[in-house]
């Protein structure tokens, strides 16, 4: 069994793009609607779906706020400090700055995607320890 989360988005090609600029995910689907994010190698990471009432109801929140409170989505990076020069260049919305984890003994950065998802970038578990 393999994790592929699907999140609702305001504006699937928006997010797409952030996606690609600031995580350097690959469009594997496209569209107004739906999304496919991937890896270089092909391998699905995330879901994007329009933000649509009558499709998935279970999505759409009662208040109208997209995010997820208490939910992160959280991406484990062999190449941190190359990912970070991106994020940064990308000029990513960074919630907390790259920190170390001291029950992980990694290094993160966290961010907020455009609907207003956390966006976690980490490396691997003691890589700092």
């Amino acid at each position: 069994m393999r994790p592929q989360p699907l999140i609702v988005s305001s504006s699937v090609p928006a997010s797409s793009e952030w996606y690609q600029r600031v995580l350097g995910l690959t469009s594997a689907h496209g569209g107004d609607e739906y999304e496919r994010l991937t890896t270089a190698d092909g391998t699905l990471v995330l879901q994007l779906h329009e933000l649509d009432v009558h499709e998935h109801p279970v999505l759409f929140p009662d208040d109208g706020r997209l995010g997820a409170p208490g939910v992160a989505l959280w991406f484990q990076t062999d190449t941190f400090d190359a990912d970070v020069e991106r994020i940064r260049a990308a000029g990513a919305d960074i919630a907390e700055d790259v920190h170390v984890n001291p029950s992980a003994q990694h290094r993160e950065i966290w961010l907020r995607d455009p609907d207003g998802y956390v966006v976690v970038v980490a490396g691997p578990a003691g890589d700092v320890g």
